[in-house]
This record gives C-alpha cells, sequence and structure tokens, in this order.
C-alpha cells in the first residue's frame, strides 16, 4: 500500500477545507441526494462525498458505508485529490497504491473504486464524490 503523496499547496488546500465550515457538521438532504444519485446512476452499493483534512478523511454523506471517517493515509480518496481527472480503479487488489489498503483487505472490502475530485473556485481539490463496489468492474461509458 502506498500513503497519498501530499498536494504542493498543501497548506492552502488545507485552509480552504477549514473554510467552508462543513467538517464535522450534520447530515443535509442535499449531500444525501447528490451521493443517492451518484450511487443509483453508476449501480454502486457505495457512494460517499468526503473531506480530505490533514489526517483524515471525513465524510459528509455516505450509501452503504456505515464509517464517520477514516485515516487519511488509507483513504484512497486522498489519491484522488492529487489530480484533478476522476480516478478509476477496476481491482484495487491489481493496483500498488492500494492491495494492502485495509478497505481493500477487510470490510468493506473495496474492489472497485471511481472518484471525482471536489474542486473549489480557487482550483484546489478539497474531497472527492466516489463510487464504491466489492466487486471489481469498469464504469460504462455512458456513466460519469
Amino acid at each position: 500500500m502506498m500513503s497519498p503523496p501530499i498536494i504542493e499547496n498543501e497548506a492552502l488546500r488545507l485552509a480552504s477545507v477549514h473554510s467552508l465550515a462543513v467538517l464535522d457538521t450534520p447530515t443535509e438532504p442535499e449531500f444525501d441526494d447528490l451521493v443517492e444519485l451518484a450511487a443509483w446512476t453508476c449501480h454502486a452499493p457505495m457512494a460517499a462525498l468526503s473531506l480530505i483534512d490533514e489526517n483524515r478523511q471525513w465524510f459528509k454523506s455516505t450509501i452503504g458505508l456505515d464509517l464517520p471517517e477514516t485515516p487519511r493515509a488509507t483513504a484512497i480518496c486522498a489519491h484522488t485529490i492529487v489530480d484533478s481527472e476522476t480516478l478509476v480503479v477496476p481491482d484495487t487488489t491489481r493496483d500498488p497504491r492500494f492491495e494492502g489498503n485495509p478497505f481493500v483487505i477487510n470490510e468493506p472490502k473495496v474492489r472497485f473504486y471511481a472518484g471525482v475530485p471536489i474542486t473549489i473556485d480557487e482550483g484546489l481539490r478539497v474531497g472527492t464524490l466516489c463510487l464504491l463496489d466489492p466487486r471489481p468492474r469498469q464504469l460504462f461509458s455512458d456513466q460519469p
């Protein structure tokens, strides 16, 4: 398992995460609806909207996951925010970045991952909207 890289403008990115004043707030229907729509559209049993803080990945909304947060060091989403592109991993057990990840080896046994970075006005990637599946798979061409 590879630790996620630290972003070049990490201090500015973290300041933006905190300026959103969303961390550790209760669930909200708008975010829950977005996560549910993403899961439904892509036929994914698990989906989440997360923010990446200095040491953790915090979930604003989840479907199929019963986790309030995870350590950043083990967060697949922490790899997603490194780039502006969608990260798709068809089989996490075949990717050296994730093959030893505790969320791949243990429950929820994530095999498929697709994450889109959440980018704010300044171009800073503060979190992700992600899809997860315990089965290896692909996104279809008509899916985001």
